[in-house]
């Protein structure tokens, strides 16, 4: 078998972020253009003879572009692919494998969160050899390779099978087919206490009912083994769980919209604990009867309860992080703790610590089992611990801060871009500092107090991170950010966040407030000033995210 090169012209608009290469699938079906895109990876990055990990959330077209990799790692010298079975490897599985046996990096099929199926969304992304996303200079290296290839190289040879397990040859190339879950299962084994899990779950088995649902996407499979196979829950703690290339015809975003049918069940049923993972498993969702869990005050509930979990207890937390929109609630608990906090770029409704390089919705919904089941080890009341009471306490301890995320989703992109230069002649006028504004709903007023587009500059590599979402905090503590996502693979996505604290000494009344009447006037002022409906053409988000707490008198 000999490779041959492949004449081509390059397409317009290739150009990955972190999260990628993200298109309709019909883009990539077109004739040459995934191939110009795999190929470029390969003339950016020195691969030659090197260990590749291939696989990915088994959404729609997935097992073609797989093959395609195949001919062009193959034709590049690669000297081995480790492909998950079928295809299928979550984004933090595949971080894991990149890590555990010291490949050179990864491509990963997926859009995350986005929907699945022919007239839907795809994806390419490449990790580096620390299991982490490309940073921005080689994503800017492959960008500019697709911007002027001629040619690709392809090996023609069958089809791999991908559902048998073991190793076989591509030509000269070596393609190890692997199960997809058992080295992701071995690492969550080292990290959580699963001992006392299983404990808690088969003593409290009558009245501590959990349920997961897999949207359709990759994290199924996972769930299943963890879940089931190891904690030994009854089938009915799963739902969704079969990976679909259309995501079951579903939206796979773990969110109060996209997971409703989780949220019905877990309130009809009274279940305790519920959870979500997205398409590829990077994200994640926690929602007990009556109480929903803002990604802020998940990370930090986790931080403030690292100590039970053994991963941490060993080693020790050395810091926290959370991206600039996500709450200031882990702040808080840093502060308390004597540790380090920083403010970094991007969010995704994610949450994550250092034993891969990408987050992962699975880890922490076994890290909240962990901390249930470590709640009601230390209560010898016979109280049963559940997220609700988390919650609370976390509130008494810290405050709370009321949250809410806002998503226009594939919005016009010029309407979006009037929006973000609205925002940012608004932070260089010298005239908006101190400016008032007043709710129209409810009479509230605040007074901007400071405003500025987020930039970031890495203390290790020291890369700058440019243009990351326009800040506006006011007198009282609270604050909004706009964010243009990158997330889409048509349109625009806007995010806007609201965020305001109130301190424990506020009392419960005031801490267990619902979330909509605690943020109204905010809400109100972030609209106004950024002319969001005239700019977007939308009364109505796609998606809102909040914080509910049901209080005893619901």
């Amino acid at each position: 078998m000999s490779a041959k090169e492949v004449p081509t012209k390059p397409f317009d608009g290739q150009k990955p972020g972190t999260s990628g290469l993200r298109k309709r699938v019909k883009v990539f079906q077109q004739e040459h253009y995934t191939e110009n895109f795999v190929q470029s990876i390969f003339d950016a990055i020195p691969l030659s003879g090197s260990t590749l990990v291939v696989g990915g959330d088994g959404r729609y077209y997935s097992p073609e572009v797989i093959q395609i990799i195949l001919k062009i790692a193959s034709a590049n010298g690669v000297s081995r692919l480790i492909v998950g079975k079928d295809g299928i490897l979550s984004t933090p599985a595949a971080s894991n494998i990149i890590r555990k046996y010291k490949a050179n990096g990864g491509i990963l099929l997926t859009a995350s969160h986005n929907p699945g199926g022919p007239n839907a969304d795809f994806g390419i992304k490449y990790n580096v050899d620390n299991g982490g996303p490309a940073p921005e200079n080689i994503t800017e290296k492959i960008f500019t390779k697709t911007k002027t290839i001629s040619s690709y190289k392809v090996l023609e040879a069958p089809a791999v099978d991908l559902s048998k397990l073991g190793d076989t040859t591509y030509g000269p190339l070596k393609v190890s087919i692997i199960d997809s879950v058992k080295d992701y299962l071995e690492l969550l084994q080292t990290i959580f206490d699963f001992d006392l899990i299983q404990s808690f779950l088969t003593s409290r088995k009558a009245d501590f009912k959990v349920l997961f649902d897999g949207l359709h996407g990759v994290t199924g499979p996972y769930a299943k083994a963890i879940l089931l196979d190891t904690l030994g829950l009854p089938e009915s703690s799963v739902q969704n769980c079969e990976p679909s290339p259309d995501f079951g015809g579903g939206h796979p975003d773990p969110n109060l919209t996209y997971a409703r049918s989780l949220v019905e069940a877990v309130e009809r049923d009274g279940i305790l604990f519920g959870a979500a993972s997205d398409g590829d498993g990077d994200r994640n969702m926690i929602y007990g009867a009556g109480a929903f869990v803002t990604p802020s005050d998940s990370v930090a509930i986790i931080a403030d309860w690292a100590e039970v979990i053994p991963y941490f207890k060993k080693g020790g937390v050395k810091g926290f992080a959370r991206s600039m929109p996500t709450s200031a609630a882990i702040d808080l608990v840093a502060k308390a703790k004597g540790l380090e906090y920083f403010e970094v770029p991007t969010e995704s409704f994610g949450t994550g610590s250092d034993h891969i390089r990408e987050k992962d919705g699975l880890w922490a919904v076994v890290a909240w089992l962990n901390i249930i089941a470590a709640a009601n080890n230390q209560d010898e009341s016979g109280k049963l611990w559940g997220i609700r009471e988390i919650l609370n306490r976390h509130y008494a301890k810290y405050g709370r801060s009321f949250f809410s995320r806002y998503d226009y989703e594939e919005v016009s992109s010029e309407g979006a871009q009037k929006l973000v230069d609205h925002l940012n002649g608004l932070i260089k006028s010298s005239s908006f500092s101190g400016k008032l504004y007043t709710s129209s709903a409810t009479g509230t007023s605040f007074t901007v107090a400071r405003a500025y587009n987020f930039d970031y500059t890495d203390p290790i590599d020291k890369s700058v991170s440019k243009n990351q979402g326009q800040v506006v905090t006011f007198s009282d503590g609270s604050r909004v950010v706009w964010r243009l996502s990158g997330t889409g693979s048509q349109g625009a996505t806007v995010r806007v966040y609201v965020e305001r604290y109130v301190a424990p000494e506020a009392g419960e009344k005031e801490l267990d407030r619902d979330t909509g009447e605690g943020l109204q006037a905010l809400i109100d002022v972030a609209l106004d000033i950024s002319n969001l409906k005239q700019f977007l053409g939308r009364d109505q988000p796609t998606v809102i995210t909040v914080s509910i707490i049901l209080s005893s008198r619901m």
